[in-house]
């Protein structure tokens, strides 16, 4: 990474907007492979240009015009990344939908949108008959399967019928040459993606392509390059989706292109595509770690690892694969702003801030807080546009968000020597006895026995006031948890209020399909017949007396 990146100068749109890059990379390197695919098949950088000149036409046919949001509602693989780029090489703004979504939350964003077109698979586009579609004219249907082309959406609650639902043809014509009459702009959206959505409506985050630029620089300046591929295991509804397949891009590499993080078909999967280059969650890299040890575990091309957070037994992980391991902190809505450099040994760590990013720790008034306290994480650029252009339709959300200066990102976090640390998402702070309980802490600490495979932790309303911690843990295939041997395990290993009172053991987590884990659902089910409770199993948590506080006694 190379401080010359970073500044208040704006980039040119030949240095970020994605039409230009695509179209520049199909002169310069006609066939070269951008992006492989599960199946196979390859597309050099002149077949991605035509293809998204096929899609960018076709929608351009439909009256999809420059700064037009349009709907792509499609699961990883060619057709959602031909959508994506055809979307922006016509100057549209792409508005990627989770593809989870169904009901209130699926009207809402298309609502949200006012998208008239939208790109759909075959096999979600049936959902739409159970909404208000909003403005939407038209649906192109991609993919096998569900609903067909040739009918209009029947949605309920609207006076007119639904929108008109076409097939794949009217994207497929080729188009040699097609370009926008007025290209994007270096701080236009190429996206508004969504927010999670697991607590609420989601918000629709406005991504400027400068934006988008600053994330892949921040992450990939330095060590990626024209021979190196980056695997997309996260979904292109998700930022952590999109960065990867714009920075290779963006540098000259290429991609491959999976349907979703599989722990068994990981490896073979980096084999068979030459990956070098992919980002795991923390849970991901848990999974693979927790896998049984073999003698190809360094059998593969696999060169750099981001890890996002970083696990527990990080340096143990990379030494066992034989890659570079990288921190680093990111959202939607910012650009990189913290990242550490190759295999950092610092337990925890998010790493440091990158260049052009100033930083706080503050309290709920902004006060700074000093070195070592948690508080709220808020940020800002010397770049303009490279974080957030606020919340499409939500101008109270995107006030809040930046008030006095600064993006607030929700996250608590403590500094130490200049390291960050991430603690826990605001809002899901523990407090018990009053002392509060950062959840990631009580999760990293079950995940470091070697039966279980994944954990979350939330609160539960407590008979005695405040909450009380519910530890909810999956074993490691194979495997068995006892409760009561577990809490045995964790005791020593954290302070005494953070010991779980209750521990419920499953097969699997709920997971959002970026593999973030479903609290709001974990909350909502609370104490179930099934969880075992720490006091009723007689596991006694003795309590120090030195550092005690009264209201924990």
């Amino acid at each position: 990474m190379s401080d010359e990146w970073w500044g208040p100068a704006v980039p040119e749109a030949e240095d970020c907007v994605v039409g230009e890059l695509l179209a520049r990379r199909a002169a310069e390197h006609p066939d070269r492979v951008y992006a492989v695919f599960e199946d196979g098949t390859r597309w050099t950088y002149a077949e991605t240009l035509a293809e998204a000149e096929r899609v960018a036409a076709g929608l351009h046919g439909l009256g999809v015009r420059p700064g037009d949001m349009v709907v792509s509602w499609l699961p990883n693989g060619p057709d959602a990344l031909r959508a994506w780029f055809g979307v922006n090489l016509l100057g549209g703004t792409l508005v990627p939908l989770n593809t989870a979504y169904r009901g209130g939350l699926l009207e809402h964003a298309i609502r949200l949108s006012g998208a008239r077109v939208a790109v759909v698979h075959a096999e979600l586009a049936g959902r739409l008959d159970d909404i208000d579609t909003g403005a939407l004219e038209r649906v192109v249907v991609l993919g096998e399967g569900g609903t067909r082309p040739g009918r209009r959406v029947a949605a309920p609650g609207q006076e007119a019928p639904g929108p008109q639902v076409l097939g794949p043809e009217v994207l497929a014509t080729p188009a040699p040459g097609f370009r926008p009459e007025a290209p994007p702009r270096p701080w236009d959206p190429y996206a508004v993606i969504l927010t999670s959505g697991t607590t609420g409506p989601s918000k629709g985050v406005l991504c400027s392509y400068v934006q988008l630029a600053a994330c892949a620089r921040a992450a990939f300046g330095g060590c990626f390059g024209e021979a190196d591929r980056y695997m997309v295991n996260l979904p292109l509804f998700h930022a952590g989706g999109t960065i990867g397949t714009y920075a290779a891009l963006l540098l000259g590499g290429g991609i491959s292109l999976v349907s979703a993080f599989d722990t068994e078909s990981f490896w073979p999967a980096v084999r068979a595509t030459g990956t070098t280059h992919v980002t795991l969650l923390g849970v991901m890299a848990t999974f693979l770690s927790k896998r049984p040890a073999s003698h190809h575990d360094r059998a593969h091309p696999l060169r750099h690892v981001f890890m996002i957070p970083l696990i527990e037994d990080s340096v143990a992980f990379a030494e066992r694969f034989g890659v570079d391991v990288v921190a680093m902190f990111n959202m939607t809505e910012v650009s990189i702003p913290i990242i550490s450099g190759p295999d950092p040994g610092v337990p925890g760590t998010s790493g440091r801030l990158r260049p052009g990013v100033e930083a706080r720790i503050v309290d709920r008034h902004d006060r700074v807080l000093p070195d070592g306290e948690v508080g709220e994480l808020v940020l800002r650029t010397d770049q303009p546009w490279a974080m957030n252009s606020g919340y499409l339709g939500m101008p109270e959300a995107t006030a809040r968000a930046w008030r006095n200066g600064w993006f607030h990102t929700g996250d608590a976090f403590r500094t130490v020597d200049g390291e960050f640390f991430f603690v826990d998402r605001m809002g899901d702070t523990i407090r018990r006895r009053g002392e509060n309980i950062s959840s990631a802490e009580v999760e990293a600490e079950l995940l470091a026995h070697p039966s279980v495979r994944e954990a979350a932790v939330v609160a539960v309303p407590s008979p005695y006031g405040e909450d009380d911690v519910l530890a909810v843990v999956a074993p490691v295939e194979g495997a068995t948890i006892d409760p009561a041997e577990l809490l045995r395990f964790l005791i020593p290993r954290m302070a005494h209020f953070m010991v779980p009172r209750y521990v419920r053991v499953v097969d699997a987590l709920p997971h959002t399909p970026t593999n973030k884990v479903e609290k709001h659902r974990l909350r909502s089910e609370g104490v179930t017949v099934d969880t075992a409770d720490r006091e009723r199993l007689g596991v006694v948590v003795r309590r120090d007396r030195i550092g005690e506080t009264p209201a924990a006694r």
